[in-house]
């Protein structure tokens, strides 16, 4: 088990259990769930995890947003459920219900997600390599060029073997079947030549193809399931796939590939039909709302569409169009990181802005912009004039490379001029970024918080230094006040997130939105009732505002037992100091202290 077992387990959990998952991959930053019953996740407890950025709930997935370590995360939570790390799908068959969009998204990103990493690597291996070339730092003609090239292009080239392995763990059929069935369709000496069959000339190519190993793996996973039903199982394990290659393999080639074809060409070409309209206008759309297409996680539509372009050879608009989403986020989140004087605030984004130059902006969205409206926009803005600029240019990209600074290599090809590329590319991401940047750091202000402390209950004030217990009348636990109160519902001091509540429910902590944390502790040594006359109105981990009932009570009955009611109401930890501390009579929501930054 690696060093992610605890959130692993927290995560396992609040989806409802191993037993509530039906499958399980993950992207760059997510890990993504598709769970049989969406109802039985505590999405709260999920979102305060600490290690958890945001939840995301699109496309019939379940999506918990990691950050760059979401593969260790992924290889544990793997673990904590029982599930391989290479099926990344539950025990049972049990179908999730979604409707038909949600199905296509799910399928598309099951199916390319594990690919994107490798993909990208090679992508960047091929723009670099012809980088070398042109600058005859490399010559094309030399051995290791061709060795190199070889090593970038091999998956795109030989995309349907791929292809065949991640589709058929998609559509729960045997991976190496479905890896076979791809071999088959790639085979050398079938390619580009006349087969005469049934009296019919069929002449297809297949290698750099998407959708003739997709459809022939979704045929045969149905035909694989029908079989195991009804084949004895003394020889299941050879006459199945024997049977299914049989009827597939020839399908696929013959009937399903040359379909699937004609309908990547005319996918294609509506894609290009569209963006010659007005590349422009594209670039703005495309790029201004990559973004919020990322947040839903259905970009992996458009995704896969580029994909299929770029495995034939062609050059692709549509990852050139997004591409100064990244940039324009960091460029936003950086200005904020420049002008907040809010430390919790600066301690965020500092990351935040690092990682989204390496094309990760999930920190930088949920962690900054998107409770920030305005500035988000502020970054699709300048994602979109950076979009209007590349199509100004028609700049294309030829290999799906990497994120962020490491796309670039992506859109280098032989025979073109390359120092050209570079500088358009360059200039795009200059508009994205000192756009973004300068609308961001002049309209940007920092959020005024309440550090007003209110009384969470009726009552009375009284010093600190005056509750019958020594622990914290000598401010050992933090400063604060101590109320004797009257009425017997106890409700959140302020606003934040409740990241403490006792199992005896006689203490409650809540972390605020500034980062300082107020413990609640309701009468003395009321631990030893062991929840007795408490009763818990929300969970742990819940986000909560000031006022929101927290604990109920029965104050008299737990004087009868012989207990203090004295409540301190404690600042445990603050890079501020308290001031204005109250006293005398007061009303719950009434102001009892205040916390001063610095």
């Amino acid at each position: 088990m690696g060093k992610y077992e605890s959130l692993a387990r927290q995560i396992v959990e609040n989806v409802g259990g191993k037993e509530n998952i039906a499958v399980l991959n993950h992207c760059v930053t997510r890990l993504r769930f598709q769970l049989k019953d969406e109802s039985k996740a505590n999405d709260e407890l999920i979102k305060n995890l600490d290690g958890v950025v945001t939840l995301v709930k699109s496309g019939g997935q379940y999506q918990v947003v990691i950050g760059n370590h979401v593969v260790e995360v992924f290889k544990d939570v793997c673990e904590v459920a029982g599930i391989s790390s290479s099926e990344t799908g539950g025990s049972d068959q049990e179908e999730v219900h979604m409707s038909f969009g949600a199905k296509v998204i799910d399928i598309v990103s099951g199916t390319f997600t594990p690919l994107l990493g490798v993909m990208c690597a090679s992508g960047m291996i091929k723009g670099l390599v012809t980088l070398l070339s042109f600058y005859n730092i490399l010559p094309a003609t030399s051995g290791l060029y061709q060795l190199l090239y070889a090593t970038g292009d091999a998956i795109f080239y030989l995309f349907p073997i791929v292809l065949g392995y991640t589709s058929a763990v998609k559509f729960k059929m045997s991976p190496f079947l479905g890896t076979v069935i791809g071999c088959s369709l790639v085979y050398p000496t079938l390619q580009g030549v006349d087969l005469n069959m049934f009296g019919q000339t069929i002449n297809v190519t297949y290698t750099s193809t998407v959708l003739p190993i997709l459809l022939t793996n979704f045929l045969a996973s149905y035909l694989e399931r029908t079989l195991k039903k009804v084949i004895p199982d003394v020889v299941k394990t050879f006459l199945v796939p024997m049977i299914v290659l049989l009827i597939a393999a020839p399908l696929g080639f013959i009937v399903i590939g040359p379909i699937a074809n004609w309908l990547a060409t005319v996918i294609g070409n509506a894609i290009m039909w569209v963006y010659a309209l007005s590349p422009m206008a594209a670039g703005f759309i495309v790029g201004a709302f990559w973004q919020v297409l990322v947040i839903f996680g259905l970009h992996m539509g458009l995704v896969a569409v580029a994909i299929m372009q770029l495995v034939t050879g062609q050059g692709t608009p549509i990852f050139s169009l997004g591409l100064g989403a990244s940039f324009a986020q960091t460029a936003v989140v950086f200005a904020i990181w420049m002008k907040t004087k809010n430390k919790k605030l600066k301690s965020i984004a500092l990351p935040a802005w690092i990682s989204g130059i390496f094309g990760v902006t999930e920190p930088a969205i949920y962690g900054v912009t998107l409770t920030r409206i305005p500035m988000f926009v502020i970054s699709c803005v300048g994602a979109g004039l950076a979009g209007i600029w590349y199509g100004f240019t028609g700049l294309l990209q030829w290999t799906n490379a990497g994120l962020g600074v490491f796309a670039i290599p992506g859109f280098l090809k032989e025979g073109m001029d390359i120092t050209q590329t570079i500088i358009y590319v360059v200039i795009g991401i200059a508009i994205a970024m000192i756009s973004a940047f300068i609308l961001a750091f002049v309209l940007f202000k920092d959020d005024v918080e309440d550090n007003k402390i209110v009384s969470p209950a009726d009552g009375t004030l009284k010093p600190l230094d005056q509750v019958h217990d020594e622990v914290f009348s000598t401010g050992a636990m933090g400063k604060g006040v101590c109320l004797e109160p009257t009425s017997n519902t106890f409700k959140a001091p302020a606003s934040g997130t409740l990241t403490t509540l006792f199992p005896t429910l006689h203490a409650f902590g809540i972390t605020t939105n500034t980062g300082d944390e107020i413990l609640v502790h309701i009468g003395l040594d009321t631990v030893n009732l062991n929840g007795k006359y408490f009763k818990a109105l929300v969970k742990q981990g819940q986000k909560v505002k000031v006022g929101d009932s927290i604990v109920e009570v029965d104050l008299h009955a737990i004087q009868e037992a012989g207990y203090h009611i004295e409540t301190p109401i404690i600042v445990t930890a603050t890079d501020g100091h308290i001031e204005n501390i109250q006293s005398g009579e007061v009303q719950s929501g009434k102001m009892i202290y205040e916390i001063k930054e610095g």
